[in-house]
């Protein structure tokens, strides 16, 4: 190509390749590049449009990644004996990374490259996906039934009632426990946390400085409409986080290293494990792909000069005159909002590192002072505590409340309730929009969603399933009595104690947690066209000796899953109607000058006191509500059996609890706008006759300074 040759008079002074395509565009009359050589051809990235389909590609990834550990909480659980506590503990941890490095986001986000730091923050996304795979590598393949540790396909054989003479032999899966078994159950389980914890370490540059960039380098009038098709495509990452978790469940989790003779699992069976760490690799490649573009783009590009010329259309449609004087004020000072931008935000590159640390918790006081901020992002706490309890636990909650499996649950889920989420979102920024709200106008709209949503939550206390009759666990009711559902027929069987291989009784619906319990003795296989159906006989505990059937239950009210989760779809667009007019509130219940900062203490607050939390509150609930516990070397591990009732009345009232939060919080917001705004006409009621008789004294051709209210 040869050395690049400037205009006359240049020397060595070349400024380098970003600063002179934004020179080339900048210095120009209209916004046209100068006719140099160099800049006929400029790089396919310095192009916001461009930026902004990498950029929603990326969210679109990150979202999917992160969500999709809520689409397989349950299958982890059983995998890897956790309870609900501990894995909403380590759902919390994905928010710990991101909290501890927020705040100083926007205090080098001025400084550094923003599009490289979006790039090394994906590779960091992408690396921590690839850590959450690693425990399925290292561990011991899954065992299904820990009555047969060497070979899987006999777990039907190991499970039947033997003789007391064998009693040693089936108490090997507590003797197998040692000093090894317990470290790798900790490293596995350490290694997840950190995995979660680098997900949210790198998922910091990735929004705010996207977001930010676009601002920049965007024109004015594009750049709303940019960042509505970047969130827009966004939201879909959870949904789409759900359905992949849908598809990796119904394969099986060992599914690179299938035994010899395959399994006798099928996907109903309450013991089946899918391929969790499948979808892990796929969300993290797409990651890693979407990250490419990012070391491509400039540090600054030309800022956009055109606006979109459908966007235009569209305006001249729609503008109205009353829209062309409320733009007016602006156009005669434009001067006027940079004078004012003299905030934490404006000085904050000026600061050294300590001296921000020092200035921000006072600026947090002061901003934490206005009423209306605090009362709203508390009601947001609220709102953000059930979504997180929800999108965390909801999938396993409707597994056992309705006896599905993951996969379906998740597809549901995938379909109804996070379209729905989109919509309310929509439909509330319309809302706005349309009707023009101000403040007052605003905070009726989340007062009349939050009510409306906590009306329709009341139903879903009374739809669901009752539990399972579970021989020795749950006792019978006393409106039919049945003989002893624990009976003494089963001691001469030694059944251990961890042993999970469920069977049922069809004809009483009682359920035993293994064959040997049952007091069967011998199997029989019935194959069918498709599948084949394994019978236990000769059963001691059962009432006429009657054959049990492989499995659990079936449940006779799974039909009422959908009518429960369109509920919860429909409460979820309800509530997030408040999503626009709350954030327009908080906007308009600070100074100018802070709106930024305020913005982010919204968010930190909202990690803090919601998504770092909630998941826990959630999951310790769910636990109060097992009856059955598996044992693993003496510890409680993954809960077998739910009480049904408690869990519905558990879960769901957490879930009405912060709902009633957010209505008492948005309902001191109403009352606090509307004195002011009732303060604000009596005040101006009794200026607006001084200012006539001022208007009068001065004559027609004066007008008084302070004439404006």
């Amino acid at each position: 190509m040869g050395p690049r040759i400037g205009p006359a008079g240049e020397g060595p002074q070349v400024p380098d390749k970003e600063t002179k395509a934004t020179m080339g565009t900048e210095n120009t009359p209209g916004g046209k590049a100068s006719p140099d050589p160099q800049d006929v051809r400029p790089s396919v990235f310095h192009n916001i449009k461009l930026f902004v389909l990498c950029h929603s590609l990326l969210q679109l990834a990150q979202l999917m990644i992160s969500g999709y550990l809520k689409s397989s909480i349950s299958t982890v659980e059983k995998r890897f004996g956790l309870s609900s506590q501990t894995s909403g503990l380590l759902v919390s941890f994905n928010e710990v990374g991101n909290t501890a490095l927020i705040v100083f986001v926007s205090y080098f986000g001025s400084r550094v490259h923003r599009p490289r730091m979006i790039g090394y923050g994906a590779i960091l996304v992408a690396l921590a996906g690839l850590l959450m795979t690693l425990p399925h590598f290292i561990s011991e393949p899954y065992r299904y039934d820990n009555t047969s540790p060497e070979d899987m396909p006999q777990d039907f054989k190991a499970s039947l009632c033997l003789p007391t003479t064998s009693a040693p032999a089936r108490t090997h899966s507590n003797g197998n426990c040692s000093s090894y078994t317990e470290t790798q159950h900790l490293s596995v389980v350490g290694i997840m946390f950190v995995a979660q914890t680098l997900l949210g370490v790198g998922g910091v540059p990735i929004q705010p400085f996207g977001i930010s960039y676009i601002d920049d380098f965007a024109h004015n009038s594009n750049s709303p409409l940019y960042l509505g098709i970047l969130f827009a495509v966004t939201m879909m990452g959870p949904g789409l986080a759900f359905g992949l978790g849908s598809l990796m469940l119904r394969l099986y989790v060992d599914i690179n290293q299938m035994p010899e003779g395959g399994i006798s699992l099928t996907i109903k069976d309450p013991r089946w494990v899918g391929a969790w760490w499948l979808g892990f690799l796929i969300a993290a490649g797409s990651v890693a792909l979407a990250a490419i573009p990012y070391f491509f783009f400039p540090k600054e590009m030309p800022k956009e000069k055109h606006e979109l010329q459908f966007r235009r259309k569209v305006l001249a449609v729609t503008d109205s005159p009353a829209r062309k004087d409320k733009d007016s004020p602006s156009k005669q000072s434009p001067g006027e909002s940079t004078k004012k931008q003299d905030g934490l935000v404006q000085i904050a590159p000026n600061l050294t590192v300590i001296q921000f640390i020092k200035v921000f918790p006072r600026v947090l006081l002061q901003t934490l002072r206005h009423p209306i901020f605090l009362l709203v992002v508390l009601s947001q706490v609220c709102l953000s505590s059930m979504a997180a309890g929800m999108a965390t636990f909801l999938p396993k909650f409707l597994e056992r409340q309705f006896s599905i499996t993951a996969s379906y649950a998740n597809l549901l889920i995938g379909c109804l309730s996070f379209p729905s989420v989109i919509v309310g979102i929509v439909v509330g920024g319309v809302l706005v929009k349309r009707l023009h709200l101000g403040p007052v106008g605003c905070g009726a709209l989340c007062l009349l969603g939050m009510l409306l949503c906590l009306f329709f939550s009341l139903p879903l206390f009374f739809i669901g399933c009752p539990s399972h009759q579970i021989a020795g666990i749950t006792h019978q009711t006393s409106a039919q009595p049945r003989p002893e559902l624990f009976p003494s027929c089963m001691e001469v069987c030694s059944c251990p104690s961890d042993g999970f291989n469920p069977v049922c009784d069809p004809s009483t619906r009682v359920e035993y947690i293994t064959p040997c319990h049952a007091g069967c003795s011998s199997q029989v296989v019935q194959d069918a066209l498709d599948k084949s159906q394994v019978f236990y006989t000769n059963c001691s505990c059962v009432a006429e000796g009657n054959p049990v059937m492989a499995g659990s239950c079936d449940s006779t009210c799974s039909h009422l899953v959908v009518p429960f989760l369109l509920l919860v779809s429909l409460g979820s667009a309800l509530a997030c109607l408040t999503h626009t007019p709350s954030f327009m509130l908080i906007l308009r219940g600070v100074k100018k000058e802070d709106k930024t900062l305020a913005v982010g203490i919204q968010f930190m607050f909202l990690r803090i006191l919601a998504w770092m939390p909630s998941p826990v509150i959630h999951g310790s609930a769910i636990d109060t509500t097992c009856v059955h516990w598996a044992l693993s070397c003496g510890r409680r591990a993954v809960c077998r059996y739910y009480n049904n009732d408690l869990l519905r009345n558990r879960f769901i009232g957490l879930q009405f609890f912060f709902k009633t939060g957010s209505v008492i919080c948005f309902a001191l917001v109403l009352a606090i706008l509307r004195q002011q705004d009732k303060e604000a006409r009596t005040k101006e009621s009794r200026s607006s006759p001084a200012v006539a008789q001022q208007l009068l004294v001065s004559g027609p051709g004066k007008k008084p300074e302070d004439s404006r209210v």
